[in-house]
């Protein structure tokens, strides 16, 4: 099946998951799966969360940022994969001066 996110409505979170400003997202779920396009502008964030009873994976297109990762901290930029198993909690800061755009999918568990 093509996806092209693209062609999906841009839709807007203020503050997603307690985070600065507001994450875009251009997002596809076949209902047990989820993949999506997302967005970050410039000192926007997506706040600590955890993931319970699902993993997510992050493959940054554009841009860099900052991930804080389990009480750590990784720099991602363009080409770089972030895993987040379950169990386990991260937050996507975006603290350079371009949009951070990166593809996300949390699979079905």
């Amino acid at each position: 099946m093509r996806i092209v996110f693209d062609d999906i409505k841009e839709s807007l979170a203020p503050n997603f998951k307690g985070g600065e400003k507001s994450f875009a997202s251009r997002a596809f779920s076949d209902g047990k799966n989820k993949m999506m396009k997302g967005r970050l502008v410039p000192r926007a964030s997506i706040g600590l969360h955890r993931h319970e009873g699902n993993c997510e994976m992050i493959y940054v297109l554009e841009g860099s940022g900052k991930m804080l990762y389990d009480g750590g901290e990784e720099r991602l930029s363009a080409g770089d994969f972030h895993y987040c198993p379950d169990g386990h909690e991260h937050s996507f800061i975006n603290d350079g001066d371009s949009d951070l755009v990166f593809i996300a999918v949390v699979p079905a568990q």
